[in-house]
């Protein structure tokens, strides 16, 4: 791993190729340290694989899928809610798992915390699967033509793109209802939700409220349905990165060829969540 500048790469060796994972941080000074970042690294056939989970990740629902049947609303919130505080706040870093003991007793809180861990075991099985190193591989080679001459990484690009066309195809092939989603979001009790984060130390309560107000009341993710919204919403996910965005035509192309690699994913998508539900506990 090294580190220039405002530009972080990662570089992981398979089978004598190079899966490169860099990031660019526009304004440096936003930038502490890696405090923020997770990175997942782990050992298969031989080599070290290392993995940037970024935290922007806008996956919400592929997370819901393994819980869409449980009729508590707070594990509901709970799988959702480490992205949910990460894209209020990208500086807000929060491990409740740590300290389980300050949530016993109370049962909303607890629900909450098994939520959490839910999707901590989630992002583990996913990112360290064939499935997500062998898709992110391909929707890339897709994406480099795309994305030439600008400085938006096609690594990047294929690790969200191919989270944003999971969730549109469980949407698609009406495996999740994006309503019953929200609905759950907003059964979730103020108060122990406000208490959970306290006890987490969250520093902007505030701030995070707004956003999930925000978040609950546009339904942005109903959005996900046409193929199109997933090139604006990468978009948007690139600025937060890099000073420019994609042009009209760019976003186009794009669209273009994540329609192609979601024709090649339809064909096998669910093994990835039959996989990580079998390996739950």
């Amino acid at each position: 791993m090294t580190c220039k500048g405002s530009v972080l790469l990662i570089e992981a060796q398979r089978n004598g190729e190079i899966f490169e994972i860099r990031t660019k941080f526009v304004n440096t000074s936003n930038f502490k340290d890696f405090s923020s970042y997770l990175f997942l690294i782990f050992l298969r056939r031989g080599f070290l694989h290392l993995i940037l989970i970024l935290p922007c990740n806008m996956n919400f629902l592929s997370h819901y899928y393994f819980d869409r049947l449980n009729a508590d609303a707070h594990v509901v919130m709970g799988t959702v809610l480490p992205d949910l505080i990460k894209n209020a706040s990208k500086e807000a870093n929060l491990y409740p798992q740590k300290n389980e003991f300050l949530f016993t007793g109370n049962p909303d809180e607890e629900s909450l915390l098994y939520g959490w861990k839910r999707h901590l075991a989630v992002d583990l099985l996913f990112h360290s699967s064939n499935f997500f190193l062998e898709k992110t591989t391909e929707l890339k080679f897709l994406i480099i033509p795309v994305v030439e001459h600008t400085p938006v990484r096609p690594s990047f690009l294929a690790h969200i793109g191919l989270e944003l066309l999971l969730d549109h195809l469980l949407i698609e092939h009406n495996l999740i209802q994006v309503h019953h989603f929200y609905d759950k979001l907003s059964a979730v009790k103020t108060d122990s939700l406000s208490d959970f984060l306290e006890h987490c130390n969250l520093s902007n309560p505030a701030q995070f409220f707004a956003f999930l107000d925000r978040f609950i009341s546009s339904k942005y993710l109903l959005s996900y349905q046409k193929l199109e919204n997933l090139s604006y919403a990468l978009n948007r996910i690139c600025m937060r990165l890099w000073p420019e965005s994609l042009k009209e035509e760019k976003l186009n192309e794009l669209t273009l060829q994540l329609g192609i690699f979601k024709n090649i994913l339809e064909r096998d998508f669910m093994d990835i969540f039959d996989e990580i539900e079998s390996k739950l506990i």
